[in-house]
């Protein structure tokens, strides 16, 4: 090899290398989990919306939504650290922090709201003949009370038992959303639970193939269960949602909440209370429950105290945050 080849093969070994350095990141992206719940419900796409926002806001950080039981699975999940975000219903939440109902003994204080995202509705739907239209018709019967680990089956059994019906009543099955509309469709089960936005893919679906009724609970029925749940408030389905559900109906509504641990820190907490508000109309993009998330929604309702990060952020926008959701 004369003097010339070798300079040459020197020139290009160095700008090889050269490439390979420009080429690598700068740094490696932090991953974060959004805990979510079933695939049928609207938690997934909320989350997969947020993590969208977290990876195209919020540097230095990739984030993915992960399919899980829902709301008592997620708070789980944020005090093991194996999500790093999740979305759950109020009340399951306030449980994870008080110690109390399904976290009996399981206290998990270091769970810290971002804020309310959206309110659930408590949907019950069963199909047109069933001979279901209340509660009490539902003795006997073959019932989805939502899956294990999902706030569903919290609400599902708080609001039977305000109205003097156990388990032991039904013949209770532990479905997710596409499950319960499937059993549905075949004919497994008579009726089902939804505690969920609305509207919600897997009863669009079912509403497309068959003839559903939302069943509306009468209004001693509704007094009893809003009675039970600090956190229950009387809201209207609005007539059309559903194919073949023309009237206006009158069912319990559950806030959902943006949950994190007290751990994260301050600056990511901002980070993502920032990015989300900022650019809600990604999120809006994604699912019609997104209308609701509005700042004077994510500090209405919270059951447990913010983020500071997230306080930074609604104090640095000119909210007032209540002195009971500072930790």
């Amino acid at each position: 090899m004369d003097q010339w080849e070798d300079l040459t093969m020197k020139f290009f070994k160095t700008l090889a290398a050269a490439t390979l350095v420009v080429a690598a990141p700068a740094f490696a992206q932090e991953q974060l989990s959004v805990a979510t719940g079933g695939t049928g419900g609207v938690y997934y796409p909320m989350g997969g919306g947020l993590a969208e926002i977290i990876n195209n806001h919020v540097d230095g950080y990739a984030a993915t939504a992960e399919v899980t039981g829902a709301s008592v699975e997620n708070m789980g999940l944020i005090a093991t650290g194996d999500a790093d975000v999740a979305l759950a219903l109020a009340d399951t939440v306030l449980q994870a922090y008080e110690g109390s109902g399904r976290f009996e003994g399981q206290q998990l204080p270091m769970v810290r709201a971002i804020g309310v995202a959206y309110a659930n509705m408590v949907q019950i739907v069963t199909l047109d003949g069933s001979g279901i239209n209340s509660l009490e018709d539902m003795v006997g019967k073959r019932i989805s009370i939502g899956a294990p680990g999902s706030g569903t089956e919290v609400n599902a059994e708080q609001i039977l038992s305000a109205n003097g019906i156990s388990y032991d009543d039904i013949d209770e099955q532990r479905l997710n959303f596409n499950e319960t509309a499937d059993a549905l469709a075949n004919g497994d089960i008579d009726a089902g639970f939804w505690s969920v936005g609305a509207p919600t893919s897997s009863i669009l679906n079912l509403a497309t193939t068959n003839n559903i009724v939302m069943i509306e609970l009468g209004a001693d029925e509704l007094a009893a269960a809003d009675a039970a749940n600090p956190v229950f408030a009387v809201t209207t389905l609005v007539g059309g949602t559903y194919s073949g559900v023309d009237m206006d109906i009158s069912v319990i509504g559950v806030p959902n909440v943006l949950v994190v641990s007290s751990e994260m820190s301050e600056d990511l907490a901002y980070a993502i209370t920032s990015a989300m508000f900022e650019n809600i109309a990604e999120l809006q993009a994604v699912h019609p429950a997104a209308n609701q998330t509005t700042v004077e929604l994510a500090l209405s309702a919270s059951p447990i105290p913010l983020h500071p990060g997230a306080i930074r952020y609604f104090e640095e926008i000119g909210a007032t945050v209540p002195d009971a959701l500072r930790p």
